[in-house]
């Protein structure tokens, strides 16, 4: 007998019952954390959407690990690569107690997402985790220095890539598709929605010392990163946000031209998910780019109005 075939016959096999507590928890921490995707997997089937929330919970609990609070860096690297390691294990088909990885196997296995994605999901989360971030007392509080973490828009691309663009190219794997062409354009959507989050938030990232916008792109615009660690004059970064968002504009296209090639129970999905960001990004911009007075969000009746048309495009 090969060794192959002795390693399956050897592998741990989840029960139906446990695999629907599994998915029940990573569902409730889908729906508790990330709102955005938690109303567009709500126009998958059911068998994609627990996918999805299996891939999310496994995320944010790499970005738990990342952004927990007091914790120094190099513990910060060591845990995570423990939660790694379990995953690998799991995958493999050690037992596993933990319901994540119980989901996330199950989910990798049907929807034959490559193993290297998912790495790739964990390294991403790890490109945070600078030593800076233990230079001052008090690491993880508010109110530090902003550090640039990017010197060129080329720099953050490949951060922006780890982050957002391997979710994009995971996503499609459940979502289904033939095309190989779909893989450049998740891509590019995945860069979209990470750039519309990076304007969204950029004084919550400088509160925690973090700033994307590239240093290169600062200092076009005359502002530096400094200036964030206070009250910045919002007419100041203006023009800078502006260019960043007349980037994600550009990359949204993509999204639009990866609708039609994957499979039709998940293009209303996408449609949902791609219409939510893009009204975030023109509520950013009907503000002049004031992202320093308070968070710019969507309500819940305007992504609930989205969510409907999604169910429509789903039942037509």
């Amino acid at each position: 007998m090969s060794t192959a075939v002795q390693q399956a016959s050897t592998q741990s096999v989840a029960t139906e019952s446990q695999l629907a507590v599994a998915y029940s928890v990573c569902r409730g921490i889908t729906r508790s954390a990330a709102t955005n995707f938690y109303y567009a997997f709500l126009v998958l089937p059911k068998r994609k959407r627990q996918a999805l929330n299996a891939v999310y919970a496994f995320m944010r609990r790499c970005d738990d690990i990342a952004d927990e609070a007091g914790v120094p860096v190099p513990e910060r690297r060591q845990k995570l690569d423990l939660w790694l390691n379990a995953f690998h294990r799991a995958q493999a088909g050690q037992p596993t107690d933990d319901p994540v990885l119980l989901a996330l196997t199950d989910a990798q296995r049907r929807h034959g997402i490559p193993l290297d994605l998912l790495d790739q999901l964990a390294y991403g989360t790890a490109m945070d985790l600078t030593d800076d971030l233990d230079e001052s007392p008090g690491s993880g509080a508010t109110g530090r220095t902003p550090h640039v973490h990017y010197q060129t828009f080329e720099d953050l691309y490949r951060y922006c890539y780890y982050v957002a663009s391997v979710v994009g190219l995971v996503c499609i794997r459940v979502f289904g598709y033939r095309d190989k062409a779909a893989e450049p354009l998740a891509e590019r959507c995945g860069l979209a929605f990470q750039l519309t989050n990076i304007i969204r938030d950029v004084k919550e990232d400088a509160s925690i010392g973090r700033v994307y916008l590239p240093e290169q792109d600062l200092a076009r615009f005359g502002v530096s990163a400094s200036e964030l660690s206070s009250v910045p004059d919002p007419a100041r970064y203006r023009p800078l946000l502006a260019m960043e968002a007349e980037r994600a504009r550009e990359y949204y296209r993509a999204g639009d031209a990866l609708i039609p090639l994957i499979e039709e129970d998940s293009q209303p999905a996408l449609w949902v998910l791609l219409t939510i960001y893009r009204r975030l990004l023109n509520k950013i911009e009907s503000r002049q780019y004031d992202v320093f007075s308070g968070k710019v969000t969507l309500s819940t009746r305007e992504k609930l109005v989205i969510l409907g048309k999604g169910f429509l495009k789903r039942l037509s």
